[in-house]
């Protein structure tokens, strides 16, 4: 299955729902779309997450948040370690990097959205 957590207000996310959107029409797979904020993902799916963009090459906990949010300020997240920075996303869905693809064992952030072609390979 084919998985974006995505924001529809963002134009990166939405440029990649679309190219992920014609790759799983083109192959027949399913595309799973989690608006994040909407539904935030747990502690426990963020660490797997984080595991899974690994498969890219080394991605920090650091990589995933977005520190340009006035909750990250405000959570005082600059020294935050990794434990602390995957808790402030599962309670903040708003401090996520987006967009994030998820495709089988393989996942990215989508910044810029072309990134998102690295892990689309057809089944």
């Amino acid at each position: 299955m084919l998985t974006i957590y995505h924001n529809p207000r963002c134009s990166k996310s939405r440029e990649t729902l679309a190219l992920s959107e014609a790759f799983a029409a083109q192959h027949g797979l399913e595309l799973n779309v989690v608006d994040y904020q909407k539904t935030p993902l747990s502690r426990t799916q963020l660490a797997e997450l984080h595991q899974l963009l690994q498969s890219e090459g080394a991605v920090s906990v650091r990589a995933m948040v977005r520190d340009n949010e006035d909750e990250f300020s405000e959570l005082q997240l600059s020294h935050a370690d990794d434990a602390r920075l995957l808790d402030a996303l599962a309670s903040h869905p708003k401090l996520l990097q987006r967009p994030v693809v998820r495709f089988g064992q393989r996942a990215v952030i989508a910044r810029p959205p072309e990134l998102v072609q690295a892990i689309l390979i057809a089944p």
